[in-house]
């Protein structure tokens, strides 16, 4: 899939995998491994910015995705987030789409809205941000009608 694929229709929540389409090089190679699991790897859709329309037509749209948290004892010290804009060269992939039933925990509502957590049930969603504090978070809960409609346009990740 194309960037813009994913733009216009993965879930937030999504587990996306990106591809150059190069294969892996051996474990014994690491700067050529380091190099190559930067342009091949997989994280969380959480973030959606600007018009996929719009993009189409020269003005820039923007996906970001979580890939991965560093910390220590459940403190996170470095999150790592990949923004990739719609005109990129690599290979899209929805690996998984959020389980029917399980809850987004959204920072706030509207434009330039992020994904902060996905959790499996909204006493999860809630008890985890109570934990967190964000005060403007929104809980959206991923419905059967969300699933069939991906299914219906054929969005079921393969």
């Amino acid at each position: 899939m194309s960037a813009y694929t994913i733009f216009e229709s993965a879930p937030l929540g999504a587990i996306i995998a990106w591809s150059d389409g190069t294969p892996r090089p051996p474990e014994r190679h690491s700067k050529k491994l380091s190099a190559w699991k930067n342009n091949n790897s997989q994280g969380r859709l959480i973030r959606r910015q600007g018009d996929g329309d719009a993009a189409m037509l020269g003005t820039s749209g923007t996906f970001t995705l979580h890939e991965a948290d560093f910390g220590a004892d459940g403190v996170i010290a470095i999150r790592v987030h990949r923004t990739f804009s719609l005109g990129s060269s690599l290979h899209f992939a929805i690996v998984e789409r959020p389980a029917v039933g399980s809850v987004r925990v959204i920072d706030r509502a509207g434009d330039h809205a992020e994904l902060v957590h996905l959790a499996p049930h909204r006493s999860a969603a809630q008890h985890w941000l109570s934990q967190h504090g964000y005060p403007n978070a929104v809980l959206a809960e991923v419905t059967a009608d969300e699933a069939a409609a991906d299914a219906v346009e054929g969005r079921i990740a393969a």
